[in-house]
């Protein structure tokens, strides 16, 4: 009965999320962009992408790798092989390649274009919140401290909170933070 009770909770917090996530506004571009960024937003944060800053003649390359392979700026990539060729030299020339879930978005010139035109950004929200410039009132605080009565010498190990426990429960933060069980007056 808890088990299930257990799975109602995160079946209703799953849900919730998700619906959150769908309400999330994106700017307006491009039908397939948007969908990718909804997709994105869904899955969450730390996707295994690489960085891409665009350089200033991306349009020119692009341009001229097409032009080389034999297609115009308004043709289609129907044939496999020419669609695989252009997407190699455009690899070899740029050093950024087309993920496997955005191959089948690729159908001709200008969306190539585009995808090599867009900015790829990998940092988390909260990373890009420390490098903002914000209010004097707002700060974040990066490395924060937390309380152990062993390591505490402020105060002679006397917490604030005597009778509740510092439990650390992220894999990442256990190597950087100790936590502590602390002493009750029950048994």
């Amino acid at each position: 009965m808890l088990r299930n009770l257990l799975r109602t909770v995160t079946c209703k917090n799953f849900q919730i999320t998700s619906v959150r996530n769908k309400q999330a506004k994106f700017p307006k571009t491009d039908k397939k962009l948007q969908a990718a960024a909804e997709s994105v937003a869904a899955r969450g944060f730390l996707r295994p992408n690489k960085p891409w800053d665009p350089p200033a003649d991306i349009d020119k390359t692009i341009v001229k790798i097409c032009s080389d392979s034999g297609l115009k700026t308004d043709s289609e990539l129907d044939e496999l092989d020419v669609k695989y060729t252009v997407l190699k030299a455009c690899y070899d020339a740029t050093g950024h390649s087309v993920p496997n879930s955005l191959l089948h978005t690729i159908e001709t010139v200008d969306d190539l274009r585009r995808f090599y035109e867009t900015p790829v950004d990998i940092s988390t929200p909260f990373d890009s919140l420390k490098k903002m410039d914000l209010p004097k009132n707002l700060h974040i605080q990066e490395d924060y401290v937390r309380f152990h009565p062993d390591k505490d010498t402020l105060f002679n190990g006397k917490s604030v909170f005597p009778k509740s426990s510092t439990i650390v429960s992220g894999l990442k933060t256990r190597k950087k933070y100790e936590g502590y069980s602390a002493k009750r007056s029950w048994p």
